[in-house]
């Protein structure tokens, strides 16, 4: 399940991708609107729709919605301005960046091997997006671009490090499924309210490309958290970085994108990093699993 999970993840970051360059709001909106479908399928066959939508912290998830559509916004930007192994890739900055902001902000103990496993994440990040850092340096308009993307990609990793404290701190008392459903609503409202800023006319194509990625979106994360019912966390964790195959493979055969060199060494550091913690935090006994039961959309 998790790697089914994993593999439909990238299936709706690819379907963005082809529909091309598209306001994010836009974006946004059929990414959350059309994966509320499967979400209440879902919910209606397990006979939990009203529990999806009660809460008592209606608040909290706004907080949770606001922080988390800044970071959805970001995510597609860099979507469709970088290569999708490279983009997958920068994602992988999240979960070091969880490790420092649990240090900052819930002052958990991190002790010197998690710490020097973020650094050098951090460094493998730097190599994978170096080739990408021109935008001061009279570089073409698209190596531009990519270096807004890349600037994209890594604050929206560190907006999803923040969207994963909240959902701590929402997970002690809500359950998964009304995260979850809260997020796909508030987002499809914030999508829908970016239409008067301009939104492009659809093609008949585009206009499946997003749909197909809002049902992607929506039934690879009930898959995501029904993964964490049959599997500790420390187990399925390392599976998520399968998705850097998955992407490679997409990005090659769908918009030609051949893995370069810093993509590979970078990565390969970022993802033994990450691996690195997550490890290290089942031999410590941490108890990460709430925080990683309902993972921010990507």
């Amino acid at each position: 399940m998790k790697l089914t999970s994993v593999f439909v993840f990238v299936g709706m970051s690819s379907f963005i991708k082809l529909a091309g360059v598209l306001p994010a709001g836009q974006v946004v909106f059929f990414r959350s609107f059309f994966a509320i479908v499967p979400i209440l399928v879902f919910l209606a066959w397990r006979g939990q729709l009203r529990q999806a939508i009660y809460t008592t912290r209606p608040l909290s998830h706004v907080v949770r919605g606001l922080v988390g559509v800044v970071g959805m916004y970001l995510s597609f930007f860099a979507l469709i301005r970088l290569p999708l192994p490279e983009n997958t890739t920068l994602n992988y900055a999240q979960p070091l960046l969880v490790v420092v902001f649990s240090a900052v902000f819930l002052g958990e103990v991190v002790r010197a091997y998690r710490w020097s496993a973020v650094v050098i994440g951090l460094v493998g990040v730097v190599i994978l997006a170096w080739p990408k850092l021109t935008l001061f340096t009279g570089a073409q308009a698209m190596d531009n671009a990519q270096a807004l993307g890349v600037a994209a990609a890594l604050v929206a990793a560190a907006t999803g490090a923040v969207a994963a404290l909240l959902i701590r701190r929402l997970v002690l008392t809500e359950p998964s499924a009304t995260i979850v459903m809260w997020f796909s609503l508030l987002c499809a409202c914030f999508g829908l309210a970016s239409y008067p800023l301009g939104w492009a006319a659809l093609t008949p194509l585009q206009a499946c490309y997003l749909i197909a990625a809002g049902l992607c979106g929506g039934t690879a994360q009930i898959l995501m958290t029904e993964t964490y019912r049959h599997a500790d966390v420390s187990t399925v964790a390392p599976f998520d970085y399968t998705s850097i195959v998955f992407a490679s493979i997409a990005g090659y055969f769908l918009f030609g994108d051949l893995p370069t060199l810093h993509m590979l060494v970078g990565g390969t550091i970022v993802v033994s990093a990450g691996i690195f913690i997550i490890w290290r935090e089942h031999q410590l006994g941490l108890p990460r699993a709430a925080a990683r039961k309902v993972t921010p959309p990507q």
